[in-house]
């Protein structure tokens, strides 16, 4: 019914910067909130940076101030603007979106892309 199409990871030396997008596609009646999250080996899913439908953003601790959340005008694609990265922000980076389908709310996840930072 909906789907999320990511790009843009990559490799990266510390210190460099990567885009990554997201676009939701499908029976899309509201998206209520998107962002990403991201998960490193042994590690659990984390809170990346989100928006709300009303254009509130939340970000993780860990990259405030270096990474910027930001959408298109049909709130359909959300970028993330990653700047100074660091070797402990290699993961695999996620899209999730709660996304109202007809009545009923969902949530749904991207396929995942990878961002590995070198030093």
């Amino acid at each position: 019914q909906v789907q999320l199409v990511e790009s843009g990871g990559g490799s990266v030396q510390a210190g460099g910067s990567l885009r990554l997008s997201c676009t939701a596609s499908g029976s899309i009646v509201r998206i209520n909130a998107m962002g990403w999250y991201c998960q490193a080996p042994g590690k659990q899913r984390e809170l990346v940076a989100v928006v709300t439908e009303g254009g509130s953003t939340n970000y993780g601790d860990s990259v405030k101030g270096r990474f910027t959340l930001s959408r298109d005008n049909a709130k359909t694609t959300v970028y993330l603007q990653m700047n100074s990265l660091k070797r402990e922000d290699t993961a695999v980076y996620y899209c999730h979106a709660i996304v109202q389908v007809g009545d009923y709310t969902y949530s749904y996840w991207g396929q995942g892309t990878q961002v590995t930072v070198s030093s």
